[in-house]
């Protein structure tokens, strides 16, 4: 099979970690022959969509761990599968390659996630679908709103809608001497609307990434948990990983998400959970995948490629 993943720049991709290498290299191990794209070689003209190309072949050693052995410009329906696997932000750029893959589905392209899916779930916003699992939250741009919430909890997390990897996250206390400030900076005086989350205390023992694959959940999550002086789990913010099994109010949140958002088409999606309370749903580009499989050897990605050899040969 021919699949095609649209990604950042291959050159900075860390290999060692990089849970869209895990994907393409266990697919290149199985036979299957791995393109890459950048978002920025779509292009639509006479009812295709088609991009600039590069085939790929993977090995293990994370320094060289790709070499192009060949470029063309193919329609998307050329190939078995694409994958967007592109990292936030999303931008106006991200919402335009989601209207072009939209075009390539309609004219037959099996894209995953589904475009219009991506589109439609704000990795933040999506929790308001699923109160009964989310903490207390509150989303607005009123600055006087978000104070008020700051009064009644005391103590809360505020977050931009469009951020990523823990970055622009702040904890925030009723007796702050900051929070103007930081309300301001966040809500550009009142123009960005926000998120607003009750503080979590259980983030001392992770925030959980639950990996849903094609409506299953992966039996382990990842804890990630945070550094020293920090309220942020995020790797990418110095937090640990730690492979747990899939339990208890984990396993019950996983198990009711999961066959819905595979309905929609999203194959891959991230759910992040503190202590019992599901805080946000990422469909842009989910990852610990690699960090799953190093510490439980549960294969991950197999799992994924599992998936798209299903999908793709219609059993």
């Amino acid at each position: 099979m021919k699949f095609a993943f649209i990604l950042d720049p291959l050159e900075g991709l860390k290999a060692y970690k990089d849970s869209s290498v895990a994907m393409m290299r266990t697919a290149a191990k199985r036979g299957h022959e791995v393109w890459a794209i950048r978002r920025e070689a779509l292009t639509w003209r006479d009812g295709v969509v088609a991009a600039r190309a590069q085939k790929i072949d993977l090995s293990a050693d994370d320094e060289s761990w790709f070499a192009p052995t060949g470029e063309a410009v193919s329609p998307l329906k050329d190939f078995d599968a694409v994958l967007m696997r592109q990292d936030p932000p999303f931008d106006f750029e991200y919402v335009a390659a989601t209207w072009l893959l939209e075009r390539a589905e309609a004219d037959g392209a099996r894209i995953w996630n589904r475009p219009r899916s991506i589109r439609d779930h704000s990795e933040k916003v999506a929790i308001a679908e699923f109160p009964q699992f989310a903490p207390t939250t509150l989303i607005a741009r009123d600055p006087a709103d978000i104070h008020a919430f700051i009064d009644e909890l005391e103590d809360v997390i505020l977050k931009p809608l469009d951020g990523m990897g823990g970055s622009s996250i702040f904890r925030v206390l009723r007796s702050d001497p900051n929070r103007n400030v930081i309300v301001e900076t966040l809500t550009r005086f009142g123009s960005r609307s926000i998120m607003a989350q009750r503080y979590l205390p259980a983030i001392a023992h992770g925030d959980k990434r639950i990996l849903l694959i094609a409506g299953e959940p992966v039996p382990y999550c990842l804890a990630r948990i945070p550094k020293a002086g920090e309220s942020r789990g995020n790797l990418a913010a110095g937090g640990k990983g730690v492979a747990r099994p899939l339990l208890g109010r984990d396993r019950e949140i996983a198990e009711a998400l999961a066959p819905v958002l595979w309905a929609r088409g999203l194959l891959i999606v991230g759910l992040d959970v503190i202590g019992d309370s599901l805080t946000e749903i990422n469909v842009t580009s989910p990852t610990c995948f690699v960090e799953i499989a190093r510490q439980t050897r549960f294969d991950v990605a197999a799992m994924l490629i599992d998936a798209l050899e299903r999908e793709c040969s219609g059993s």
